[in-house]
């Protein structure tokens, strides 16, 4: 039987107390460092204290870097190509993006259903994408006109690809789901939330009632969890064939602008998830409440 010898335990009690030590002394300095900021005399100082203290990490390091490249374009010779090629892949995008989606299983009567609910999503995630995009852009081409000499090539042609962003931009933005604005109006959401309010009071006092809607509930969020996962994967395909290669172009010849816009289609991807979690645990749930002597 092997016994812990003395050695050990006292080996051991030296290393918690080194740790309960190291945790004083890091309170210590946390304390030491917020007296020598509340001590500092000039504004100069403070700042060099609390930077101290932060440390050094990727936004900072990306800061010096593009600090350090004053040239309002990297590549001037290739811009205008670039600038070019950005726009026509953003129209092509608007074009193409809310086609309507081809369907590897068989979903009999409810095709039609589902092809509306996926091209409403695709359309969100399509639209929300180009206005983001083409606003970026717009931004983008303001600011490096504004630090570029009056009377170069390079303020010139930042200058005309900020006209053609300003010109197309108002094309690109619009209502993302393309649902009629009655439809989301005061008087349509007044009246949903009366019909729920009365389905709530009819499931909550009859048993055959309850079961049908968390039947039907259960069915509508695995439609919805689906539905959300097709179009997000058929997004970003589109996305990605139509705007990738061609924004990170554009981005590499105006340099030090960090990495172009990125779509919502792993965002959508989560949702789906989450729909599918939810689902599976509303109806086993809602079954243990009803058996359980919600009625009784």
């Amino acid at each position: 039987m092997t016994q812990t010898s003395p050695e050990t335990g006292s080996a051991g009690a030296t290393h918690d107390d080194r740790s309960a030590a190291d945790l004083v002394d890091d309170l210590l300095l946390d304390r030491i460092d917020a007296l020598r900021v509340l001590r500092a005399d000039t504004p100069e100082e403070k700042g060099a204290l609390l930077e101290e203290i932060a440390g050094t990490g990727k936004p900072e390091q990306d800061i010096i870097s593009e600090l350090s490249k004053s040239r309002p374009l990297f590549r001037p010779d290739r811009f205008m190509e670039a600038h070019r090629l950005a726009m026509r892949s953003l129209e092509v995008l608007d074009r193409n993006g809310n086609g309507p989606s081809t369907f590897k299983r068989r979903l009999g009567p409810l095709r039609p259903v589902a092809t509306y609910v996926v091209g409403l999503m695709t359309r969100y995630i399509v639209k929300g994408y180009q206005n983001s995009t083409i606003e970026t852009i717009r931004q983008l081409y303001e600011r490096r006109e504004a630090n570029a000499k009056w009377g170069t090539p390079e303020h010139s042609m930042l200058r005309q690809a900020r006209i053609d962003s300003s010109r197309v931009e108002p094309g690109y933005k619009g209502n993302p789901f393309g649902v009629p604005t009655f439809l989301v109006g005061g008087a349509a959401v007044s009246s949903l939330a009366s019909g729920l309010t009365a389905l709530f009071d009819l499931v909550f006092h009859n048993v055959v009632a309850f079961i049908a809607t968390i039947t039907v509930l259960g069915f509508l969020f695995l439609s919805l969890a689906w539905s959300a996962l097709f179009s997000a994967s058929v997004a970003r395909r589109r996305i990605r064939l139509s705007t990738q290669q061609p924004l990170k172009a554009l981005w590499e010849t105006i340099g030090a602008c960090g990495d172009p816009p990125e779509d919502t289609s792993y965002n959508f991807a989560v949702y789906a998830i989450v729909l599918l979690v939810a689902a599976g645990l509303l109806v086993p749930a809602a079954f243990a409440l009803l058996f359980g002597g919600l009625f009784n």
